[in-house]
């Protein structure tokens, strides 16, 4: 098969991939946050397209690639198909993994741990390719900020699945969680000097059964702070992850396209 440079392509694609998987993990947060299920099932659902469709067409791209790019060390590519299209066929995966799984309603955390022993590798990759010598491009550099941006993506898409699937699985059981009393709430703005304080999140659900609704009052829908680090560190590295491909993007297509222009008939 013949050699064909389609760098910049697969550079488009990660831009997608992050794109939809930061704006998507926002939106996830916000519906948990707000404690609205139905909006959360609607995110998932709508986010499976179309990191199912990029999944599906990375992974083509990168089988084709695995097959073609290992050339002789003569022609100075020998490896390049280990290290550009072993990470993006382990990126598809993750990706058609998570396609499926969040359009049928499965358990996310299984593609979340996936998805961290991916990263994990894509980290160790991107680590092995700076430090080789001589080096697999000519922007080492900027290629370990790829590859670390979407290896360390992938590791925090673990706990951010945890955390949706938590939520989730028990709002199936009709419990709401991290649910604390009105006067927790209430005492917690005082102390930080907030007058006139009113209900902070939508949704109030109460449980006479439990002895804090009897010790606190009224019991609401409150997230802890921590858990909703959890869940947004996960779109936090995808978004610099986006940012890194953006960047080399830029460095990389000038001088492919003008290799191919300085070729041209």
């Amino acid at each position: 098969m013949a050699f064909v440079d389609d760098l910049a392509l697969i550079e488009v694609f990660l831009m997608l991939v992050a794109a939809v998987l930061a704006y998507s993990g926002v939106r996830v947060w916000l519906a948990i946050r707000s404690n609205q299920p139905a909006t959360l099932n609607k995110v998932l659902r709508g986010t499976a397209v179309p990191v199912g469709l990029v999944g599906a067409t990375t992974l083509a791209i990168s089988l084709w690639g695995e097959m073609t790019w290992p050339f002789p060390a003569a022609y100075g590519l020998a490896g390049y198909n280990i290290f550009f299209f072993d990470p993006l066929i382990l990126m598809s995966f993750v990706l058609l993994g998570f396609a499926v799984s969040a359009f049928l309603g499965l358990r996310l955390q299984y593609v979340g741990v996936f998805a961290m022993v991916a990263g994990a590798a894509t980290v160790f990759y991107g680590w092995v390719g700076y430090t080789a010598s001589p080096a697999f491009t000519k922007d080492p550099f900027y290629t370990l900020l790829l590859y670390l941006g979407f290896g360390i993506a992938g590791i925090f898409a673990l706990p951010a699945t945890v955390v949706v699937d938590y939520y989730t699985a028990s709002v199936e059981h009709g419990h709401v969680p991290w649910q604390v009393g009105r006067s927790a709430i209430t005492t917690h703005l005082r102390s930080m000097g907030v007058r006139g304080v009113q209900s902070v999140v939508p949704d109030v659900t109460t449980s006479p059964s439990d002895p804090k609704a009897s010790d606190s009052g009224e019991m609401v829908f409150h997230m802890p702070k921590v858990v909703q680090g959890l869940l947004l560190l996960f779109p936090l590295f995808v978004a610099l992850a986006g940012i890194a491909a953006f960047w080399y993007f830029g460095v990389t297509l000038p001088g492919h396209l003008g290799a191919g222009a300085a070729n041209a008939p």
